[in-house]
């Protein structure tokens, strides 16, 4: 081993392992820099092959390296170099073959260049990757445990990595093609759920179906397990229609977890944009993966079920300058990374070492024809983007005009899909909700927060309750925007399950290896007077009453909701939350709740409000309301109530209180049917009560109504038949401690 370089030179220091014996390279035609990424086809003289184009702007020379099943390696090069882009046909290249890019060029980290031929290089447009990322010290382009840590970035490593990574492979363009022909994804073949209808079921692909009892042992936590009836019939009987899988494009798991025997099973940490997930894959991964999920997505379509996926185009899995060279770090540093100042180091909005410069036309190239894959392609139905603001930042800002979002705006198949912003990252300014365009709907943290505050006792007074159930308009109500802008959510992959919100008050993350470190500190949870697990009857009867009255509260808002997976029927993470990295019992979906007759009973309300939500369009508006009287009566189309059954002044907004009454009058409904004419739909009432003690309200007489019918009492345990109890206007009814009570109003 060399020493160590001296800091501010320009000298190459290197560290030298077992040369690289190649086989004999095979003849390369010229072929075509367009597509990017392995195409296989038939060539000039009707010779099939495929064609390799590689973008890489800075790149001296180019290697595109064919491997057999016993591993030997035949390396061809790529002399063609058009537009920045090193392209070349290789014939008698098929589908199934493995492949990856060396990269030539500089090694001079301290101005961004960092190519390094001895590592082998995910194609960023592969289509399958065979083989998972087992990070030993040979895929660090730098030498990852050079004696001087802070100069170890700088060291170049020239072992080669080709052993210890995994291969692209190259796929059929037919493979799992549909039958019958033409465009089997035209928007006449898909599911095309209107927002204002849309309810989403955030789930994990393996999580999900790992331990489903229905699902055949060979199939469990696989896209085809996900796809088997068993799997999809509890989605139909819950009423969801979307499903938002936690990432599975191509992600590596991080060294730190692989050294702590764990693994990252959410998946956000993205190495491969066209690639469905290796180890999702039940059918095998020399491209079968590819089929495999379109056949997952058929199923669920077939089901009247979406697909959106949750995708990572804000940052990669080769990390910080001390993370492991995989792909875009050495195929070209400066151009796919946005760099600090001092360019030997990343700018990261993120949090996770790394930021992609998306502001770089071929990156932004490379997510909108990532997307455009998923979505003409694979079938699939829109994106949550995570971290999105990051997306957004031209060359530092959040900026609502940025290259990013205008080319999503004007692109005739991406604006076509649905949209979700996480409008926020880690950098200054990147709190960005309510910020987002007009074709985008987000996630909606304000609601998360009021709705926890509210049922915990902790808001002041329940002025942002009324914003967050009527849709936020304050948030929303701005250049055309509409109520359907607000996904709504209690709960999320990231935090505590619903259950866990309401039995713990502290994190308990020891699993993870960072000494309770890790997740955040702000909950805003209530454990009901006991942390954890108990076998006290009066806290764990109140638990479930507050289960209900969280997802009460979820489904009868205006916007769209958002269910995790398992919080309908009491799933916990035994107080982790932040199970990004247990890929065991704690991150998987129990389906064994659903035996215990009060887990079903929560699975049964769940369903049941789903399906009053679908049946009645005052529930799931397309327009904001508007507060304002209608017709002869004076009628609004939403009116607020104290306990006493009086409409609400401005003072009573401002006093602390635990009890409101909204109003949803159905008469007025501002849209219209298929063929124009008016919507009407019955009226309802709904109150909560978060007091800790029975209150009373007085139901509102003429002309708010003459009669209401009890439809949802979330102080009973059992929810399977509806309450049906008919009350005169009037009548003072009690309010259970800790409830939300559902009328329909009978004018």
């Amino acid at each position: 081993m060399s020493s160590a370089p001296e800091q501010h030179t320009r000298r190459e220091p290197r560290y030298a392992g077992a040369p690289a014996t190649p086989a004999a390279a095979p003849t390369v035609w010229p072929g075509s820099p367009q597509p990017l990424g392995a195409r296989h086809h038939v060539g000039p003289g009707g010779v099939a092959g495929t064609n390799f184009a590689l973008w890489s702007a800075g790149a001296e020379a180019v290697e595109v390296c064919l491997f057999d099943d016993d591993g030997n390696e035949t390396r061809c090069p790529l002399t063609e170099h058009t537009q920045e882009i090193w392209h070349g046909f290789v014939p008698g290249v098929g589908p199934g073959q493995l492949y990856g890019y060396r990269v030539h060029g500089r090694w001079d980290p301290w101005t961004g260049a960092r190519w390094n031929p001895a590592k082998l290089l995910l194609d960023p447009y592969a289509r399958a990757v065979d083989g998972e990322y087992a990070l030993p010290p040979e895929v660090y382009g730098h030498v990852r445990d050079w004696p001087q840590r802070h100069l170890a970035d700088t060291v170049r490593d020239e072992r080669d990595s080709a052993p210890y990574v995994p291969k692209g492979v190259v796929v059929d363009s037919a493979l799992g093609a549909g039958p019958g022909g033409g465009d089997e994804w035209a928007d006449d073949r898909r599911p095309k759920t209107p927002w204002a209808d849309s309810v989403i079921y955030e789930l994990h692909v393996r999580g999900f179906t790992m331990r489903h009892p229905g699902v055949p042992p060979g199939l469990r936590g696989t896209y085809a397990g996900l796809a088997h009836p068993a799997a999809i019939e509890h989605l139909v009987k819950l009423g969801v229609t979307a499903v938002e899988l936690l990432p599975v494009h191509q992600f590596a798991h991080e060294d730190h977890l692989l050294r702590r025997g764990l693994r990252n099973h959410w998946g956000y940490n993205s190495i491969g944009y066209f690639a469905p997930h290796a180890a999702y894959a039940a059918g095998g991964t020399r491209g079968r993966q590819v089929g495999e999920f379109r056949e997952m997505v058929r199923a669920l379509h077939a089901a009247g079920i979406e697909v959106i996926l949750d995708v990572v185009y804000n940052h990669t899995a080769e990390g910080s300058e001390l993370g492991p060279t995989l792909s875009l770090r050495g195929i070209d540093n400066r151009g796919y990374y946005r760099l600090a100042d001092d360019p030997r180091h990343y700018a990261d909005y993120t949090g996770c070492g790394n930021t992609l410069h998306v502001v770089q036309p071929q990156v932004l190239r490379l997510i909108t024809d990532s997307l455009r894959y998923w979505v003409q392609e694979m079938g699939v139905d829109g994106f949550r983007f995570d971290l999105a603001a990051a997306l957004a930042r031209s060359m530092h800002d959040v900026d609502m005009l940025s290259p990013f979002l205008a080319v999503i705006a004007q692109d005739p198949v991406l604006r076509r899909v649905k949209l979700i912003a996480e409008p926020w990252d880690v950098g200054a300014g990147g709190y960005q909700v309510g910020a987002f365009p007009p074709l985008w709907t987000e996630w909606n943290d304000r609601y998360r927060d009021t709705v926890r505050d509210f049922w915990r006792g902790a808001l002041p007074d329940v002025r942002d309750l009324g914003y967050r159930l009527s849709g936020s308009s304050d948030l929303y109500a701005w250049g055309g925007r509409r109520p359907y802008a607000s996904v709504n959510f209690v709960t999320a992959h990231d935090g505590f399950t619903l259950r866990d919100l309401v039995s713990y008050e502290r994190k308990h993350n020891e699993a993870n290896g960072e000494d309770n470190r890790d997740g955040t500190d702000d909950n805003r949870s209530w454990n009901c007077g006991v942390e954890g697990e108990t076998g006290d009857e009066a806290v764990l009867a109140l638990r479930r009453r507050q289960l209900r009255n969280l997802l009460s509260t979820l489904l009868l808002s205006t916007g769209v909701p958002m269910l995790v997976a398992g919080d309908e029927m009491g799933r916990t993470q035994g107080g982790n939350n932040n199970a990004y990295c247990q890929d065991n019992e704690t991150g998987w979906v129990d389906w064994s709740l659903l035996a215990e007759s009060a887990w079903r009973e929560l699975y049964a309300l769940a369903s049941r409000l789903i399906a009053l939500r679908r049946s009645h369009p005052v529930l799931r508006r397309k327009a904001f309301f508007s507060g304002r009287a209608h017709g002869p009566e004076g009628l609004r189309d939403l009116a607020w109530f104290t306990g006493s059954g009086r409409e609400m002044t401005e003072p009573d907004w401002y006093a602390p209180g635990a009890t409101l009454g909204m109003y949803l009058s159905g008469r007025d409904i501002p849209q219209r049917d298929q063929r124009g004419g008016p919507v009407v739909d019955d009226s309802f009432l709904v109150v909560l009560h978060a007091g800790h003690e029975d209150g009373r309200f007085r139901l509102p007489g003429p002309p708010w109504g003459q009669d209401y019918e009890l439809l949802v009492d979330t102080a009973r345990e059992d929810q399977r038949e509806e309450p049906g109890t008919v009350h005169p206007a009037g009548e003072a009814v009690v309010l259970p401690a800790r409830s939300v009570l559902v009328w329909r109003v009978l004018l």
